[in-house]
């Protein structure tokens, strides 16, 4: 195949974020400057944000058969590129008085958003299973990150040692079903699944997927790992693995499933659904008992990820709508509370200020804070006028047209149950205590960019909710395949 000038164009996000790594990576070896590395970081994310938008002139296209560039792809690659900014404007301000090396972080952050990049354009099992390992291998050191705190050092740990198994499953999955189909795009395993849905080695290796995939995802019953690694994890790496790491993984999951749709009809079908309903119910009633607040986000992700796979079982006209728009509302709230985690904490003062005990009376000290954690709560539990509301409403919506009725009912007990666990949270903050006196956060550099990062969420999420047609109507206009 010729790469001409148009292909070179669909891959200049991937390329300019891999040219960013090499020169992060160069940065590191000549001088180690933290201010530097993650201005290059930011700079480099940035040019590969602004290049989505060229990209769109060129797609829909093929660049070989490992990978398609079309308003899907650009869509979640441009979701991928602005978490993990996120993710390097949050790690500035909490990494700012470590006393280790600092600059790898960001080398690590920048190879996992190219994993991330790839997933989002990946059409086929090799590509899929090289953008997973991509993006999953720098976060085992990321989770481990700060290893002289004994929880960072056992996170990574046990995320390297579970994520292994996980791959070997998925790879395990991969080759029997392409032992049936004799290929390993999606379009050519879907067409077999749909001629041999009862055949053995389909529903097998599809399952290994699902489980494999399931992991990455967090969703029941492959979620045990997330509490753990929320907790011990830096503040910033836990927004990352929340944010960009599931959004990326679950493109390519929706991806497969729309070009395979033969892959998860009939019995796997109702597997999703089996899958969904246990993440939505276990999610929330272990995320009620937790005093911790990393744990309580990581219990609240697996329930979210249920309630979007709500939308995918559905398989209505509008599934892949939803699941954009629940997505984007879902990364935009979860980064404005990993941000407030992470402003709140610093790797040298030991543990993160996690523990739901830190944060009683905050509105006393840093009343700003405190209303950007408050705010994204209230998303979070889906409140009208915030992003979440707009995101619950579609993946309701696509369960009536479906008549998905007993999802619709777990969803709903679900929210109710989150409401009252984000709402303790949430009174917690204006809580007083004597002698307590009135103070704001320090605006160094890193917190000021950090403080920024974390209003302009908070100032979009509002926006999503109150105004969310130019949201619709991108998602719309991106030309994602429907299931």
């Amino acid at each position: 195949m010729t790469l001409t000038t148009q292909h070179f164009i669909a891959l200049l996000p991937l390329i300019i974020t891999s040219a960013t790594a090499v020169l992060v990576m160069l940065s590191t070896a000549v001088r180690r400057n933290h201010w530097w590395n993650a201005t290059l970081t930011v700079v480099g994310l940035n040019l590969a944000l602004i290049s989505v938008y060229f990209v769109t002139k060129v797609t829909p296209i093929e660049v070989t058969p490992l990978l398609v560039v079309d308003g899907y792809a650009c869509f979640y690659m441009a979701m991928v590129l602005i978490a993990t900014l996120g993710c390097a404007t949050l790690a500035h301000a909490y990494m700012e008085g470590y006393t280790g090396n600092r600059e790898e972080l960001y080398l690590l952050l920048i190879l996992a958003a190219a994993g991330g990049l790839v997933l989002a354009c990946s059409r086929h099992l090799a590509s899929l299973f090289i953008g997973l390992e991509l993006l999953s291998v720098p976060m085992f050191a990321m989770a481990a990150y700060t290893f002289r705190d004994k929880r960072s050092l056992e996170a990574g740990t046990k995320y390297l040692v579970l994520s292994a198994l996980a791959s070997a499953l998925l790879l395990f999955g991969m080759a029997l079903l392409y032992a049936q189909a004799g290929s390993l795009s999606f379009a050519a395993i879907g067409h077999q699944a749909a001629a041999n849905i009862s055949s053995p080695l389909v529903l097998v290796g599809i399952g290994l997927m699902l489980t494999g995939l399931g992991f990455k995802l967090s969703v029941a019953p492959f979620h045990l790992w997330t509490p753990d690694v929320y907790e011990g994890a830096p503040a910033p790496v836990g927004a990352f693995l929340a944010t960009t790491s599931k959004v990326a993984v679950f493109a390519v999951l929706l991806r497969f499933l729309a070009e395979a749709p033969g892959a998860h009809d009939g019995v796997l079908r109702d597997i999703l659904a089996v899958i969904a309903a246990l993440s939505i119910l276990i999610g929330n009633l272990l995320a009620v008992s937790q005093t911790n607040l990393k744990r309580l986000l990581g219990y609240s992700s697996v329930a979210h990820f249920g309630y979007v796979l709500v939308a995918v079982v559905s398989g209505v006209d509008i599934s892949v709508e939803a699941v954009g728009a629940y997505l984007l509302t879902y990364l935009v709230t979860t980064m404005g509370a990993f941000g407030v985690v992470a402003l709140m904490s610093s790797p040298y003062r030991g543990h993160d200020a996690d523990a739901i005990v830190h944060y009683r009376g905050l509105f006393w000290k840093r009343p700003m804070l405190t209303a950007v954690l408050t705010a994204m709560l209230l998303s979070l539990a889906g409140i009208p006028v915030t992003a979440g509301f707009i995101g619950k409403f579609y993946i309701v919506a696509a369960g009536v047209d479906a008549d998905l009725w007993w999802l619709l009912g777990i969803v709903v007990v679900g929210s109710a149950i989150g409401l009252y666990y984000y709402l303790r949270v949430a009174v917690t903050l204006f809580l007083t205590e004597p002698g307590m006196r009135r103070y704001d956060a320090p605006f160094h550099w890193g917190q000021r960019a950090g403080g920024v990062m974390v209003l302009v969420m908070t100032a979009l999420m509002f926006l999503l909710g109150i105004y969310p047609q130019p949201l619709l109507t991108l998602i719309q206009s991106a030309g994602i395949a429907s299931l």
